[in-house]
């Protein structure tokens, strides 16, 4: 099985093109693949198939083998690779998802694609849909228990469940400890992506993610557009363009509130080209 290694700002996964079918499980190849000791070493693996809906279909598989619905970072690297693979000479790609169908806007300079704009939808904020277990029409800025402290969260689904706590000091967090605890919490049926947020003016954050199936990762696209969107709510922020600083770069998220749309703008790398054995 040929792929190729991506990352969008640190956030890493192995792409396979599948144009012509899968004939390797995804669930375990994934694991295998993943695993930074014995494999190639991933925070995930993303496939690149056909679609009778858009122009390409994104299958996203995390670190653990469950399968999400979306992935920010990942759905520009997915953009950058189909463009420079010459498998389509389009700038404005449509990608179908387990979210939806995205649009992506590329930035090409020289032949290469400098910049990835991703029309990223609507941010979810009811919590039956997130799923969250919350009585009222919205959880912005409410108290809940982890991990023997009270935190207060705001809950977004941009694709995927996102809770969004804001902390003195991002640096410090045993994330290893009290990520799982925040992943497993009995209020998200689902399990859930934290961000864990430090303000540093009023257009600019700071975030580190604890993603669930993968750990800690060095980006997180949905969570950065989750992170403005609860930033905007909360006050933390005046701009509806704000830049989110990640352990692995910026992103630039913009909430469009008459469109009630949210933008996501960033860079993707490739890193090496590999042939490995798959799981039939």
């Amino acid at each position: 099985m040929k792929f190729t290694k991506m990352h969008g700002i640190g956030n890493d996964y192995i792409y396979v093109n599948c144009m012509n079918g899968i004939d390797f499980d995804p669930v375990q190849t994934s694991i295998d693949l993943s695993d930074r000791h014995f494999g190639v070493g991933s925070d995930g693996m993303i496939l690149i198939c056909s679609s009778d809906k858009a122009d390409f279909r994104m299958r996203m598989f995390n670190a653990d083998g469950s399968e999400g619905k979306m992935c920010g970072n990942g759905i520009r690297c997915f953009a950058k690779y189909v463009y420079c693979k010459g498998l389509t000479d389009k700038t404005a790609i449509t990608i179908e998802t387990l979210a939806g169908i995205k649009t992506a806007r590329l930035t090409v300079e020289n032949g290469d694609v400098t910049l990835i704009r991703v029309n990223m939808g609507s941010p979810v904020l009811e919590p039956s849909l997130i799923p969250v277990a919350f009585d009222g029409s919205r959880m912005v800025n409410q108290p809940i228990e982890v991990g023997g402290r009270a935190w207060n969260v705001t809950a977004v689904s941009m694709g995927n469940p996102h809770c969004v706590t804001y902390v003195d000091d991002v640096d410090s967090l045993d994330l290893e400890k009290i990520g799982p605890r925040f992943e497993h919490h009995e209020l998200f049926p689902e399990r859930v992506n934290t961000e864990f947020v430090r303000c540093i003016d009023d257009s600019t954050v700071q975030m580190r993610v604890w993603e669930r199936g993968s750990g800690e990762t060095w980006a997180c696209g949905t969570g950065a557009c989750a992170v403005a969107v609860a930033s905007i709510l909360n006050g933390v922020v005046e701009s509806d363009s704000v830049t989110v600083k990640l352990r692995g770069g910026d992103l630039f998220i913009e909430w469009n509130r008459q469109e009630n749309t949210v933008y996501m703008t960033g860079p993707a790398t490739f890193v090496y080209e590999g042939e490995t054995e798959a799981l039939a």
